[in-house]
């Protein structure tokens, strides 16, 4: 049985039950899982693979409940840079369009090491537009390549332009029926509910201005006879909310709850324009929120209340939201910024670094329905990085290092472990030639740039799981 031991460690932040900060810190994992975690020696001194984390901090992997990966293709696209969210979706998608089942696989691949390198283990991703033959199956095998812990959402757009919807007809998919059946097959092929399982598939209908209520409701069904989890937008606008009211005399938060989209199982991403009783309801039902601050900044969407759902009891994870809106995919930074956003209108106590580092593994790990990360403590993943206290970014900062993750500039992981493997040492991805992906994923963005149209999709194409 293969073993893996992290020793002396500067601080070791555990997130356990007692949110233990352990100086000179040390994990033991075997197979994959922890099986000690404590002082340096208080655990063994060998193992099949031993790393020094001196003058490191090691923490929980950073859990990103909410990503559009495919977006890394568009980021700063002139036309969407100063668009609030409605604009900003008629501007990409026409480029959109073009892609395809290359365009889907490259983009994960590379966003998905962006993410790595930014100290996020754990990725859900909500991939809603398959044109060209693309498939979730194409993101799902990047995730496989890289050894990422992922949680791919099948999307979904069903109402065009023509049905009062927002995206043009020739980006949705007209036969929701097709769709569901999409949703049952990859479900059948991928889901992995057991403990510590690398893939779990979620059901997540785009959201209400671009999907029927036909396929909102068929799809809580779906969800709920294969027991897995529902995503969807929600409230993120106040454009949202007005296009809802005028469609269905609802706002937002209370269509939802009419099409039986709230309880322990659904997540929902955004959600900055809840009122009072709104909030009460969400913590009552304990569905869940991605807290998505850059991408809320980037378009002027407003700020969400999370001091309030914290207040509440709501279940508030952190999230990058696409590469197109934010437009990078670091995590550590986002926690840093849901730490300043609160602090904006509601004083400097409203959040700390701390709280907000909770939300990225934690509060990730709540909302995603797992109780075998966001911790590190015996009978949990592997899944940890470590951040080098050397860095020129942490400088000076040796009083608090765990809060100077967030006080201090962002800096990129030195270490990342997802179960028991690791997958960045020395602060580079392990196996993967990063200049190769980047150039692949820069000729695909060019291409969709500027119009051409992809290959044609094969007509046999075998599964990769």
């Amino acid at each position: 049985m293969s073993t893996l031991l992290i020793r002396h460690a500067r601080l070791l932040a555990t997130m356990d039950a007692d949110r233990r900060e352990i100086a000179d810190g040390a994990v033991y994992v075997r197979e994959g899982v922890i099986e000690q975690v404590g002082r340096t020696d208080a655990l063994p001194e060998q193992a099949d693979r031993v790393i020094d984390a001196r003058d490191r901090v090691v923490l929980p992997g950073l859990v990103n409940t909410h990503h559009h990966l495919f977006q890394s293709l568009t980021r700063a696209v002139p036309g969407a840079q100063d668009a609030r969210l409605f604009r900003w979706l008629r501007t990409l998608y026409p480029i959109w369009t073009g892609i395809d089942a290359e365009a889907i696989y490259v983009s994960a691949r590379l966003a998905l090491a962006e993410l790595l390198l930014s100290g996020c283990t754990t990725v859900a991703d909500h991939l809603y537009l398959f044109p060209n033959g693309a498939r979730l199956d194409d993101e799902i095998r990047a995730a496989q390549e890289l050894g990422i812990r992922f949680h791919p959402c099948r999307g979904s757009m069903s109402l065009g332009e023509s049905e009062g919807g927002l995206p043009p007809d020739s980006i949705v998919e007209h036969d929701e029926d097709a769709i569901l059946a999409d949703c049952r097959r990859v479900l059948e092929i991928y889901h992995q509910p057991e403990r510590y399982g690398m893939c779990r598939i979620a059901i997540a209908p785009c959201a209400p201005f671009n999907v029927s209520e036909a396929l909102m409701r068929s799809s809580v069904e779906l969800a709920r006879a294969y027991g897995v989890r529902l995503h969807t937008h929600v409230a993120e606008t106040l454009d949202e909310e007005a296009y809802c009211l005028k469609r269905v005399g609802l706002r937002p938060i209370r269509y939802m709850e009419a099409l039986g989209w709230l309880g322990a199982d659904v997540w929902w991403a955004h959600v900055v324009w809840p009122n009072e009783e709104e909030i009460a309801l969400l913590a009552e039902t304990q569905t869940g929120v991605s807290h998505c601050p850059s991408s809320n900044m980037r378009l002027g969407s407003g700020i969400a209340p999370v001091r309030e759902y914290r207040t509440a009891g709501v279940p508030v994870s952190l999230a990058v939201d696409g590469s197109a809106s934010n437009d990078s995919g670091h995590m550590l930074l986002e926690a840093r910024q849901a730490m300043m956003l609160q602090r904006v209108t509601k004083g400097a106590r409203a959040m700390s670094a701390r709280q907000a580092l909770e939300l990225a593994t934690l509060g990730g790990a709540q909302v995603l329905g797992r109780d075998d990360i966001g911790a590190l403590a015996p009978g949990m993943a592997a899944d940890l990085v470590a951040f080098d206290l050397n860095s020129i970014d942490l400088a000076g900062a040796q009083s608090d290092p765990l809060a100077a993750l967030l006080f201090c500039a962002p800096t990129k992981a030195d270490l990342a472990v997802v179960n028991g493997r690791v997958l960045v040492e020395d602060g580079t991805l392990v196996g993967h030639d990063l200049g190769q992906l980047v150039a692949q994923h820069n000729a695909i963005s060019g291409r969709l740039l500027q119009g051409a149209q992809p290959p044609k999709a094969r007509q046999t194409r075998k599964n990769v799981g």
